[in-house]
């Protein structure tokens, strides 16, 4: 008999070029990302500070890919209630400079420290007392020398094979950018309603949609107390149209719900009976504040179609799941 063939489990893929160059790359910005993290730089609180008590805007600049960066924190900024515009640094050399006022506070980006094109955002700010943070990683650079708040980097190299492509110095920069933006956030304890006034559109701002503005209010939720002979409540539940009626004490509080999925269940001498035999104690219920997205969460995790909002104990509207879906909400 011919001995069985014994099979050898197959070598792992090696990684191809292309994927240990990727590799690479994101270990070394990872790296240099821990780095900052465990070494802030020593003006970063006095920073935050200094744009707290700002009256005006954040007027961030850079030039190339630090410009990029610019426009990316600048938005970020704005976007979570710190007012703040971009200005590029050709164009303030030829008026937009007048985009700066007093009032306002400049942080500018420069890996070396050196941009020329920064020079007269400088001169300007230098001329008019107008506060200046540098961000760089060159503590000894004309523009560090020039700042009152200085956000220097670590001195880390590129991630690029040559060393020379803005890569990890970009990167940094983001990060620096988005702990700031975060860190002044947390300070102006800018909430989720205060995002959604900046993101009304997309998913994003259908998420932050507060339950009010979404539900079909109270004079559309059939209301019926706990003594409501079941034949009208079932009429009730048909001409409302969301298959719930809700069931209420004699001072108006919600006590429970008819559902479609009730009547089903108890079909069984249910026309001789009434609401509060029938109805199902303790619904699940929202509050008109809470969030879109948190009420679709509520109806995913309770395997149910809709849900009755209470202001306290008083219900004032209906929410159904298309309602939401309708919304945009995912």
């Amino acid at each position: 008999m011919a001995a069985a063939r014994s099979e050898a489990a197959p070598a792992p893929a090696r990684p191809s070029a292309h994927e240990a160059a990727a590799a690479r790359v994101l270990q070394t910005e990872a790296e240099a990302l821990s780095a900052l993290a465990a070494a802030l730089p020593s003006d970063f609180s006095r920073t935050v500070d200094a744009i707290l008590s700002c009256t005006g805007r954040v007027v961030v600049a850079g030039i190339g890919k630090s410009g990029h960066v610019a426009r990316k924190i600048a938005a970020t900024l704005a976007s979570t209630g710190s007012p703040a515009l971009f200005v590029h640094p050709a164009e303030a050399s030829h008026g937009d400079l007048g985009m700066i006022t007093p009032q306002d506070i400049c942080l500018l980006l420069s890996n070396s420290g050196e941009t020329q094109e920064l020079r007269d955002i400088i001169a300007f700010c230098t001329r008019f007392d107008i506060p200046l943070i540098g961000m760089s990683r060159v503590p000894g650079s004309s523009l560090m020398r020039a700042s009152d708040y200085l956000l220097t980097l670590p001195d880390l190299p590129e991630a690029c094979a040559i060393g020379m492509a803005p890569t990890t110095s970009t990167t940094l920069m983001i990060a620096l950018g988005d702990a700031l933006a975060i860190a002044l956030m947390e300070a102006r304890k800018f909430k989720a309603e205060n995002f959604r006034a900046f993101h009304p559109g997309g998913s994003l701002g259908a998420q932050l949609t507060p339950v009010r503005q979404v539900m079909h209010p109270g004079e559309r939720l059939p209301i019926v107390t706990e003594a409501t002979p079941m034949r009208e409540v079932i009429l009730a539940i048909t001409a409302g149209g969301f298959g719930v009626a809700a069931v209420t004490d004699g001072a108006g509080r919600l006590t429970g719900v008819v559902t479609d999925g009730d009547l089903r269940r108890k079909m069984d001498g249910i026309l001789l009976r009434t609401a509060g035999e029938i109805c199902t104690r303790g619904p699940v219920t929202v509050a008109p504040d809470t969030l879109a997205a948190e009420a679709l969460a509520i109806i995913n995790k309770h395997k149910i179609g809709v849900l009755v909002v209470c202001e306290g104990q008083v219900p004032v509207g209906v929410l159904h799941l298309h309602d939401l879906l309708r919304l945009g909400v995912m």
